[in-house]
């Protein structure tokens, strides 16, 4: 069984990553923290395999909490966590040595890949002596395992989710206002079919949320609402 430690100072992502990863056979959550000074403590004193680290924390950043770990003699495998695809922030992760970096937002399934993945990971580290140029990069092979469009499920494209997400966010950022499927096909230009699909896997992965709008007359229409961080939880970091 992996004992991973989770951390993440939103308590609906944080929630949200501890059910993705109980869901995955071969895992367990041995703790949660939600700060970097806790995720040291846990690390002291709780047994861990794996660490599943978001980037941004309230007193410190993963990447600070990656290297305290390292400096400390921390061996402990460790997956980054985090909404921000900026290129400085991937080299320091590798350079701290990040086993894998997960982009928010994500669903389940994208989880379960990178956890299955660090599995078989594990499980040939098992097997026996690695002794040859082969040998090595299956090892390796198995922490990159394929992933859809960077972890987004078949059909979602990252251009897309990134555009119907400024769309809906730039309704009302504190998310006092929505719009609905046929808004934002007009605002970025795609088909209600299209925005719909998009907007409901915001609202899969916790970024928004769907609300009733009710007219002067005929049957309400379907509202989605940005959902501002400490409300939302999988996809903020």
């Amino acid at each position: 069984m992996i004992r991973t430690l989770v951390v993440e100072d939103d308590p609906v992502a944080a929630a949200a990553h501890v059910s993705y990863v109980e869901r995955v056979q071969g895992f367990t959550v041995a703790a949660s923290a939600a700060s970097g000074a806790d995720a040291l403590r846990a690390l002291a004193a709780t047994p861990v395999d794996l660490v599943l680290l978001d980037v941004h924390l309230p007193d410190t950043n993963g990447l600070e909490v990656l290297r305290r770990m390292r400096a400390a003699g921390h061996t402990t495998d460790v997956i980054m966590v985090t909404r921000a695809r900026d290129v400085a922030v991937v080299q320091a992760a590798v350079a701290f040595g990040a086993t894998q970096y997960l982009v928010k937002p994500f669903t389940f399934s994208a989880v379960r890949r990178k956890l299955e993945g660090y599995l078989e990971y594990r499980e040939r580290l098992g097997a026996g002596p690695v002794v040859a140029q082969d040998d090595v990069d299956e090892l390796f092979g198995r922490l990159r395992a394929p992933a859809e469009a960077g972890g987004l499920p078949k059909g979602v494209s990252r251009e897309s989710l990134d555009a119907v997400r400024a769309a809906l966010e730039g309704a009302a950022p504190d998310g006092t206002a929505g719009r609905t499927a046929a808004e934002v096909a007009d605002a970025v230009g795609s088909s209600r079919v299209t925005a719909r699909r998009y907007l409901e896997y915001l609202v899969e992965t916790g970024l928004a949320e769907r609300t009733a709008r009710y007219g002067p007359t005929g049957r309400p229409q379907t509202e989605y609402r940005w959902r501002p961080r400490g409300t939302s939880g999988v996809g903020e970091g």
